[in-house]
């Protein structure tokens, strides 16, 4: 019997395990973490997005990072692949807002449970330990080390995750492995992560939660690079919350670039609604300072903030505010400006962008172009995407050709 060695029991490695099995193969497990899909269970705020219900166009268009190189896993492995095989499994889905896909239940465990369960149910070999060295022998993978004992394979499957979420066990290790063998390591960086910026206006405010607001992302070129509505949080740092985790996947350039993010406060109003809008507020307030009359109009928290981008003093009465000044403060509430400092930490960060390079993998079957049967899945490839279960979608099509490819007969 032909025997299989995956590392890492996240995403990936639980999904290529299954498929291994189920086509006959021995599969071994490593991980190093006492219980298997530990990053399942947080992601979509611990309800598990497994995957987005659209066509493969729809999915290449959500990649931003080497899309093409996934053009093949995803036509042999869908998202509706992904629902099938879910749903076999026994987990209820439902289709949500942006064709987010999750199960009924609103639990990421019972997805983690499915999976254990079928791998259990298949005989795949679970080592709770980290694997130090990948054994190569002639140009070929022969096994793997783990705390000094060798494991022979006929080949090895490296799912070991990123850098996000450090705690879950996506601590690098898969890179290392992998450079120690010859291949490229493009610098991982964080994707989908909170960001810095102006932490003294922002701290001002945090806390603050904002709803159905659109948020655009502005490049040095003053073109816009990212445009949604949804919700923001103000933290003591910058800003969070799945607009802003949606909006840092499109600041490729970080580092040199200089971002500014745009709020439009009020988009279900147009400019001439909201100086209506305005005008009848402050029409009620006459007497009152504007830091008062602003109240029925924008959280208290964001008061002050917008007066002092609109450039007005709190304590101004209504009445003294002239037509300048009321379209100064028009213009910060369908646009309000916060300049980016950088990203939070690669260890709070969704996702990991970098990773083993394309080029050296073939794109077919997974298959590392220099060693052969060393395969890559998932997050440790330098390919990543946009929230909505992009990302888990990649880490099920690749682990499913890699699973498929490993288990062929030499």
């Amino acid at each position: 019997m032909k025997k299989i060695i995956i590392v890492g029991g996240g995403a990936a490695g639980m999904m290529a395990a299954i498929f291994a099995a189920r086509q006959g193969v021995k599969v071994t497990v490593f991980e190093k973490n006492q219980k298997l899909g530990r990053k399942l269970l947080i992601t979509g705020k611990g309800r598990c997005n497994i995957t987005n219900n659209c066509d493969r166009e729809t999915l290449i268009s959500n990649v931003p990072q080497n899309p093409r190189f996934l053009y093949g896993a995803f036509s042999r492995f869908s998202p509706q692949d992904v629902m099938d095989f879910f749903e076999d499994l026994g987990v209820k889905l439902k289709t949500e807002r942006g064709a987010r896909v999750f199960p009924v239940s609103d639990q990421a465990q019972e997805v983690v449970f499915a999976l254990c369960d079928e791998m259990k149910r298949l005989g795949v070999v679970i080592q709770n330990s980290s694997v130090d060295e990948i054994c190569c022998k002639d140009g070929r993978v022969c096994g793997v080390i783990s705390k000094g004992v060798e494991y022979s394979a006929d080949a090895v499957l490296l799912a070991t995750g990123g850098l996000s979420y450090p705690g879950t066990g996506s601590t690098g290790d898969g890179y290392k492995m992998a450079a120690q063998l010859g291949h490229t390591i493009v610098p991982p960086r964080a994707s989908l992560v909170p960001i810095t910026a102006e932490s003294k206006l922002c701290s001002s405010m945090q806390g603050l939660s904002l709803k159905n607001v659109v948020l655009s992302v502005y490049n040095r070129k003053q073109k816009c690079v990212f445009e949604e509505m949804g919700e923001m949080l103000f933290t003591h740092f910058g800003v969070s919350g799945p607009l802003v985790l949606s909006a840092s996947a499109h600041m490729r350039d970080i580092e040199n670039d200089k971002y500014i993010l745009k709020i439009d406060l009020k988009p279900a109003l147009d400019r001439e609604k909201l100086n209506a809008r305005v005008l009848r507020d402050f029409d009620e307030r006459k007497n009152q300072d504007i830091s008062n009359a602003l109240r029925g109009l924008l959280p208290a928290k964001l008061v002050l903030p917008v007066l002092l981008k609109a450039g007005i003093s709190a304590d101004v009465k209504v009445h003294s505010i002239d037509k300048t000044s009321r379209a100064r403060l028009i213009d910060v509430l369908k646009g309000f400006e916060i300049c980016v400092d950088s990203f939070r930490p690669i260890s709070e960060a969704i996702i990991t962008s970098g990773g083993i390079k394309v080029s050296e993998i073939d794109p077919k079957t997974m298959m590392s172009r220099l060693i052969n049967s060393l395969y890559f899945a998932g997050e440790i490839i330098d390919t990543d995407a946009y929230t909505g279960g992009f990302n888990l979608q990649i880490a099920w099509s690749t682990a499913y050709v890699a699973a498929c490819e490993m288990s062929k007969e030499d």
